[in-house]
């Protein structure tokens, strides 16, 4: 799906200075006879390009090659504007690049590049819908950070022109192609950047940054997208010092990973995680490789593998791209990158796409000596997102598999509540067949025999150990009946012959009391036979009581339970309706904010026309009480000028000279 040119440079050797070895192995280098490696040559026969032969790339035919470095992609069309410190993410075939810097001004545009067409298209970034409906412009931003959620391209923090006070979010739709300002409450933390955000479901977490007078930050918030509310977390333990230019992961979301970034005075290589059940920080000491301190590197994570590309200090760059791998606490290094690649810049971006069972990390921009607008990527050897998937499902069916293995030989090992008395009813059952057959009659049965407590484990030997005894005594009474029988034929035969000759009638007499003898054993043993067939009968009576009792209870257990899963669906389906409730109610109240900003910038402005009409209507009453002065003066002269008009009249008239022409 990608299209490359692969570029032939030098490797960068690693930092020996560590006295640590990389696991990592280097890819042969052709040497001269110096033992230095030959220069890259300029000639452009020498770049390869991996395109497929219908013109449009494609990322199989690409990843095929089995590449292990950064390669540069194929771009068609025009390019957007070279730039760094922006951020980027991932929606759908979409990577969305927004704001960043040029060296000379910060810009306020998104460019969208789509991983079908290969090519970049603007969208508008001018106009968003404001609670007061009216188009305003986004503010330019660098240091800001991109969180994708749904369709929307979450923009959090930053340096914006112009600037703002407190950390502003804002919501961009890309199917749409609209932006909006969320109006956040609760606790807003102060603006800043070179932060990170991360999201988990629907919460969104900033650790760190730098302020606007450029303090480091160590402090965690969480904002929740649903009620739109900051909230400061706090936790336990020593936590990560004040920094910026960090990178951070978040691992099934429980587990916060942080690493790396500046201080004050210093770059760090320190690594440290918070467990979000016990809201403890901690700080993982790791033997053997460890990377060397850097800032303003960029970090994916996929699967149990967190990649972690760039990065460095004030004198020198690093080329490697790390691997740190979260269920080992292990360090490595997966590629050394040439000097010429995107991820020896300053200020690039990284992201991870996915496609056809494949994880690609795509780096964007950055600065060395100019802005870059290039694109590169990375191809992973194998989609350890998709095979965790596999292997957690492959486990979950081995678990029901052998779940349902458990359930079919369990009644057989062990004995559930509720079963126990029928279990026991089963056993005397058979007990019951066999003693009859054993005596030969279907109404004795040796009921006392079934004289055990059900709740015993041992039952099933006493059982057995009783019904021995009765067949041992069964047999002797058989044997003592084989001994007596020749008597008894004996006495047969004395009376048969009796009457033929009398006096042997003594022999009769010796007889009889060896068969009355018989007689009164078989007696005995009927007797007890009938009173233990009594006791069983009572008991298997009693056996049958408690199992209808252990049904019905059994039955009242299940309509229960059923009554429970019923309340627990009514409950659910109340939960999703305040749900739905509250997000009705944060939109009205987001709409009663918009409609009391804009009522106060009227009242505002009305208040403004008032005070000018109080002032005007003032300087008329001025005016107008000068104006009654001066009449009332003209009034005053006006009567004068009568007063001597009336003397002058009355006086005697002068004659007058004629007038000589």
């Amino acid at each position: 799906m990608f299209g490359f040119s692969k570029r032939r440079m030098k490797l960068g050797r690693l930092n020996s200075a560590q006295g640590t070895r990389s696991p990592m192995r280097h890819p042969k280098r052709s040497s001269n006879s110096s033992g230095e490696a030959v220069p890259p040559s300029n000639n452009d026969s020498e770049e390869k390009s991996c395109q497929c032969s219908s013109g449009a790339p494609e990322f199989n035919d690409c990843a095929s090659g089995g590449s292990e470095n950064w390669m540069l992609l194929s771009i068609a069309g025009e390019k957007p504007t070279p730039r760094f410190n922006h951020a980027a993410a991932v929606v759908g075939n979409k990577m969305v690049v927004v704001g960043g810097e040029t060296g000379s001004r910060m810009l306020e545009d998104v460019q969208v590049l789509n991983f079908d067409s290969f090519s970049w298209t603007t969208a508008s970034s001018k106009l968003y819908l404001s609670p007061t409906s009216l188009p305003l412009k986004i503010p330019a931003c660098k240091g800001h950070a991109l969180v994708q959620w749904g369709k929307k391209i979450l923009m959090v923090g930053g340096k914006t022109d112009p600037s703002s006070e407190k950390v502003s979010v804002w919501a961009f739709d890309t199917e749409t192609e609209c932006w909006s300002l969320l109006e956040a409450k609760g606790d807003v933390p102060v603006a800043r950047s070179g932060h990170t955000v991360l999201r988990a479901s629907s919460v969104l977490i900033l650790f760190g940054g730098e302020d606007v007078k450029r303090r480091k930050l160590n402090d965690l918030h969480m904002f929740d997208l649903k009620s739109l509310t900051w909230l400061p977390l706090h936790c336990t333990g020593t936590g990560p010092s004040p920094r910026s230019n960090h990178v951070s992961a978040l691992y099934d979301d429980k587990l916060l990973l942080i690493f790396g970034g500046s201080s004050k005075s210093r770059t760090l290589n320190d690594l440290y995680t918070l467990d979000f059940e016990t809201m403890a920080w901690s700080r993982i000491k790791i033997r053997g490789f460890h990377p060397s301190p850097r800032a303003g590197c960029c970090g994916v994570l996929c699967g149990t593998k967190w990649y972690i590309a760039g990065g460095g200090s004030r004198k020198r760059r690093h080329a490697e791209t790390l691997i740190f791998d979260v269920l080992k606490l292990e360090w490595s290094v997966a590629v050394a990158s040439p000097a010429s690649s995107i991820t020896t810049n300053k200020g690039f971006s990284l992201v991870l796409v996915q496609h056809k069972e494949r994880d690609f990390l795509v780096g964007f921009g950055g600065f060395k000596k100019d802005p870059s607008n290039e694109v590169e990527v990375l191809i992973m050897e194998k989609n350890e997102l998709s095979m965790g998937r596999r292997s957690s499902l492959s486990k979950a069916a081995g678990n029901l598999l052998s779940g349902n293995r458990l359930t079919s030989t369990g009644p057989a090992s062990q004995p559930v509540n509720g079963t126990t008395t029928s279990h026991v009813d089963s056993i005397a059952r058979q007990n019951l067949a066999s003693a009859v057959e054993h005596h030969g009659s279907g109404r004795k049965s040796l009921s006392e025999s079934l004289l055990i407590d059900p709740s015993s484990v041992s039952g099933n030997v006493s059982l057995r150990k009783q019904f021995s005894n009765d067949e041992d005594a069964s047999a002797k009474m058989t044997k003592t009946s084989g001994d007596e029988s020749p008597s008894q034929e004996q006495g047969a035969k004395q009376l048969d012959i009796g009457p033929k000759t009398s006096s042997n009638g003594g022999d009769y007499k010796a007889g009889l009391p060896a068969s009355s003898g018989a007689c009164q054993q078989y007696e005995a043993k009927l007797s007890s036979l009938m009173r233990k067939n009594g006791i069983l009968e009572g008991q298997l009576a009693t056996a049958l009581a408690g199992r209808e009792a252990a049904v019905k209870s059994k039955q009242d257990m299940e309509k229960k339970m059923a009554d429970a899963v019923k309340e627990m669906e009514l409950l659910k389906e109340k939960l999703a309706s305040v749900e739905m409730a509250q997000e009705e109610a944060n939109s009205l109240s987001n709409i009663v904010h918009s409609d009391n900003v804009r009522l106060e910038h009227d009242v505002a402005f009305l208040k403004a026309v008032m005070d000018d009409t109080q002032k005007e209507l003032h300087t008329t009453r001025g005016v107008l009480a000068g104006e009654r002065a001066r009449a009332f003066q003209l009034q005053v002269e006006v009567f004068h000028l009568k007063q001597r008009l009336q003397s002058l009249e009355n006086r005697s008239p002068t004659p007058r000279k004629p007038f000589h022409v």
